[in-house]
C-alpha cells in the first residue's frame, strides 16, 4: 500500500521567471510522482520573477526526496529550499511550562513564593494528602520510558524516544487537560527503572509507563503498582487493549458474532498482544491462537515469564500446532500487532465469512487494506489515512481524567472494560457501519465518556 501522509509532508521554495507559467508545471509535476498538493502560495512577486512555496504530502522520506528532485527539474525553476514540515514542528520541543496565577508585583511574589510558601509547605508535612489540594500532583501524569521499544523503531534509546514522549504529554493536554511530563530514563535496568520513578513519584497524580519492551515491561508494571499509592498504567499493553476490544464489540455486533463463539488469530503477543488476549477473555472470548516470531503458541511452547506462562495456558485451546495461515481458516477475527506485510491474500481468503480482520502494524500494517476488504466484512488499521483507525489517543487521556479526578491509587481490569464500553458507545447504533466502528479521536463526546465511566468503576471497586 502507497498513499500519502502529512507525516512526510514538505515544503519546497521555488524561484522561476513568471511568463513560464510555473504553477501549471509544478503541479503536472506533482501529479507524476503521486505526491499530494496541499497548499500553493506565492511568496514574492515582481513584473520578471515569482517565488512560490509548494507544500504537499509524500509517501516516505524517499519518496519526498523523488519529488523536490522532480520539481529542481522543471525548466527555468530553482529551488532555493526544501522543508521538512515534520522536523519544522518539532523544532524546540511540542511542549512548555506556564504559569497559572499571575506574578506582577511583590505581593504575588510574596504569596506564591517566600515567605508565604512555606506555610504550605509546612501544611504538607503535617498533612501529606494536601499535596493533592495544594500542589500539581492532583493533575499532573509522569510519561516514563526507557526507550527500548518505540513505536515500530525498537530499541533507541531514551533521547530519540523524547519525541513521541512529549507528543504523548501535548495529547494529554489536549484531550484530557492532564498536564503530563516525559521523563526518559538512560538505563534498562528494571531495579533502576523502578526505583527511579518510585522516587520521583511525589509529585506525580500518575505514572503512564510508555514504550518499554516485554517483558521487562511486566515487571517494571507489576513492582511500581505493588510500591505505589497512585495509579501505573501502561500505554502499550492496557490503552491498545481497551481500544481494540471496544473496535471489535463494535464489530461483532455489526456482523452478528458473539465474542465467546468466535476463532480470533493473533500475531504479536508481546506486551500489546497480551494485554488485548487477557481483555478479550476477561469480555467473554474462548478461543484465541497467538502467533509470535517463532510461530504459534502452544502448549508445550516456552514461558520465561509470567504473562507468557498465563498466555500460554489460556490460550489454543486445541492446541493447534500450524502456520498462521492454517489457522486463519475458518477464523473470524485477525488482530495484528507484529509487523508489515505478513499476510497473504490467499491467507485471509479462507477467513470464515462476514470476517473481521485488524491490521494494527504502524505505519504498514499486516495486509494491504484494500486487499483485505476483499474478502473481510471489517476492517480496521492504525493509520489516519483509512477508516476505523484503532488508535489509543481514544483511550488514555479519558482514562486518566478519571483516575486523577478521584485520586485512585489502582487501576483494575473493571475499569479498562468500562473504559472500552464507553468508547463503543460512542458511535451510536445508527451510525454502526463496515467504515465507522470506532468513534474518530476527535469526537469531544470521547474523553469525557471515557472519563465518567472511569470514575464510575472506580466507585465502584471501593465497595
Amino acid at each position: 500500500m502507497a498513499s500519502t501522509s502529512p507525516g512526510y509532508g514538505i515544503t519546497i521554495r521555488v524561484e522561476g521567471p513568471s511568463a513560464n507559467k510555473p504553477v501549471s508545471a509544478i503541479t503536472t509535476a506533482l501529479n507524476s510522482q503521486g505526491a499530494a498538493l496541499t497548499a500553493l502560495d506565492i511568496v514574492e512577486s515582481s513584473y520578471d520573477r515569482v517565488v512560490i512555496d509548494i507544500t504537499c504530502d509524500t509517501i516516505d522520506a524517499e519518496h519526498a526526496d523523488q519529488v523536490a528532485k522532480t520539481v529542481s527539474e522543471i525548466p527555468g525553476l530553482t529551488v532555493r529550499k526544501v522543508s521538512d514540515r515534520t522536523f519544522l514542528l518539532h523544532l524546540g520541543g511540542k511542549i512548555e511550562i506556564q504559569p497559572k496565577v499571575q506574578i506582577k508585583t511583590r505581593d504575588d511574589l510574596s504569596r506564591i513564593y517566600t515567605p508565604g510558601v512555606a506555610r504550605v509547605c509546612i501544611a504538607i508535612a503535617e498533612e501529606p494528602s494536601d499535596a493533592r489540594r495544594l500542589t500539581i500532583k492532583r493533575n499532573t501524569v509522569a510519561v516514563v520510558t526507557d526507550g527500548s521499544a518505540v513505536l515500530g523503531l525498537g530499541n533507541i534509546g531514551p533521547a530519540a524516544a523524547l519525541p513521541v514522549m512529549e507528543g504523548k504529554a501535548a495529547l494529554f493536554k489536549r484531550f484530557a487537560n492532564v498536564d503530563a511530563w516525559p521523563v526518559c530514563l538512560d538505563t534498562q535496568d528494571v531495579d533502576e527503572i523502578v526505583r527511579t520513578v518510585q522516587i520521583i513519584a511525589p509529585v506525580y497524580g500518575g505514572i503512564n509507563l510508555e514504550d518499554i519492551s516485554a517483558p521487562r515491561c511486566f515487571e517494571v508494571e507489576r513492582r511500581l503498582r505493588e510500591l505505589l499509592d497512585i495509579p501505573v498504567f501502561h500505554d502499550d499493553q492496557h490503552g491498545t487493549a481497551i481500544v481494540v476490544f471496544a473496535a471489535l464489540r463494535n464489530a461483532l455486533k455489526l456482523v452478528n458474532k458473539p465474542i465467546d463463539k468466535v476463532k480470533i488469530v493473533i500475531s504479536g503477543v508481546g506486551a500489546a498482544g497480551t494485554a488485548v488476549s487477557r481483555l478479550l477473555f476477561l469480555a467473554g472470548a474462548k478461543t484465541i491462537i497467538g502467533f509470535d516470531l517463532d510461530g504459534v503458541i502452544h502448549k508445550s511452547s516456552p514461558s520465561n515469564d509470567p504473562m507468557r506462562e498465563w498466555f500460554v495456558k489460556e490460550s489454543n485451546p486445541d492446541n493447534f500446532q500450524g502456520s498462521i495461515g492454517e489457522a486463519l481458516v475458518g477464523a473470524d477475527v485477525f488482530i495484528g500487532l507484529s509487523a508489515p506485510n505478513l499476510l497473504s491474500e490467499s491467507d485471509v481468503a479462507g477467513m470464515a465469512a462476514e470476517s473481521i480482520i485488524f491490521a494494527l502494524a504502524n505505519p504498514d500494517p499486516e495486509i494491504d487494506p484494500e486487499v483485505a476488504r476483499k474478502y473481510a466484512r471489517v476492517v480496521a488499521t492504525g493509520r489516519s489515512d483509512q477508516p476505523n483507525q484503532i488508535n489509543n489517543v481514544l483511550a488514555f487521556p479519558g482514562v486518566f481524567r478519571g483516575l486523577l479526578d478521584t485520586g485512585a491509587s489502582k487501576i483494575y481490569d473493571s475499569m479498562l472494560l468500562a473504559a472500552a464500553d464507553a468508547i463503543a458507545d460512542c458511535v451510536k447504533p445508527e451510525q454502526l457501519n463496515e467504515s465507522f466502528i470506532i468513534p474518530s479521536v476527535f469526537d469531544p463526546a470521547v474523553t469525557p465518556a471515557v472519563a465518567s465511566a472511569m470514575r464510575s468503576a472506580i466507585k465502584k471497586s471501593l465497595h
